[in-house]
């Protein structure tokens, strides 16, 4: 399946209507946590079908509440639902999770350039997620498995805080059964019942690494876990240009319009979120940017 990448300008995308929400129904709600939930959506409005590339996402809208940026978690050959797993952090995302089935959302997106999932053909593929960031790398490990025959060896290590902040419990069940994958995943306290290792998920990478020139990493979660990652997997012999992160911050209108999430030279809802590590490796290393 071939995906759409975000190379439209601006003035394009707003002739596209890429600013007026399309209406999406609540047709069940997953809580993955405590404070962490997954809506899956059904469009009601004209063109049943959302086409998305794994990595982007879309700007939801609770009306009369506000908009938020999400990323979109479902399977991208799935087109006829939409999912998309929210954390209770905000006032919108505070209203969101009292939100019922056949409740309706204002969906704008995708937006995004999304994982360069052509890149990791041939090639082993290694998916490093931290806490709410594997909602992000969901869809290219869906990707991934529904292409098996593209790729060699895949990788997920998944890291959160503790056992009871897992999420998609479910489908890393699934996966850790395959017996073309590797799955290990580690908290970072644990009480008596917690049976995987212990720690941070850079502990992981020097056990499962072992072919890193021809290996493809992709990584999503806190930025401080992202650059230390980034720098173990350097350690490991990664190529920069073989790293690629998610950044996710500030974004408002998903189009580069409001410059709220500039970066430097990149307007990260619209140049990313999605880059190399070699083009963002000067800002990871700067405070209060």
């Amino acid at each position: 399946m071939e995906y759409p990448h975000s190379t439209a300008t601006t003035e394009q995308l707003l002739m596209k209507g890429s600013m007026q929400p399309r209406r999406f129904r609540i047709d069940k709600v997953y809580w993955e946590t405590d404070d962490t939930f997954t809506h899956e959506l059904i469009p009601i409005d004209e063109g049943r079908f959302f086409n998305f590339h794994p990595g982007q996402f879309n700007m939801i809208y609770i009306f009369g509440v506000g908009e938020i940026p999400i990323s979109i978690c479902g399977d991208p050959d799935i087109n006829t639902r939409l999912y998309h797993t929210t954390r209770v952090v905000g006032d919108v995302t505070k209203r969101k999770q009292h939100l019922k089935v056949g409740d309706l959302l204002g969906i704008r997106g995708p937006f995004g350039n999304g994982w360069p999932v052509e890149k990791a053909k041939g090639r082993d593929v290694v998916v490093i997620a931290g806490g709410i960031g594997l909602a992000p790398l969901r869809p290219i490990i869906y990707h991934f498995l529904n292409h098996r025959d593209d790729y060699e060896s895949i990788t997920l290590i998944y890291g959160t805080r503790s056992p009871d902040k897992i999420l998609y419990r479910k489908e890393l069940e699934e996966w850790s059964s395959r017996l073309d994958m590797d799955v290990s995943v580690t908290v970072d306290a644990a009480g008596r019942t917690w049976k995987g290792p212990v720690g941070v998920v850079t502990k992981l990478i020097p056990r499962i690494i072992s072919n890193p020139d021809n290996s493809t990493a992709f990584v999503c979660g806190p930025e401080i876990m992202m650059r230390f990652t980034a720098v173990e997997l350097l350690k490991r012999n990664f190529a920069e240009q073989n790293i690629f992160l998610s950044m996710e911050r500030n974004h408002k209108c998903g189009i580069g319009f409001c410059g709220h999430c500039q970066l430097g030279s990149y307007f990260l809802c619209k140049d990313g979120p999605v880059f190399s590590y070699d083009k963002l490796k000067s800002y990871l290393s700067l405070k209060e940017v």
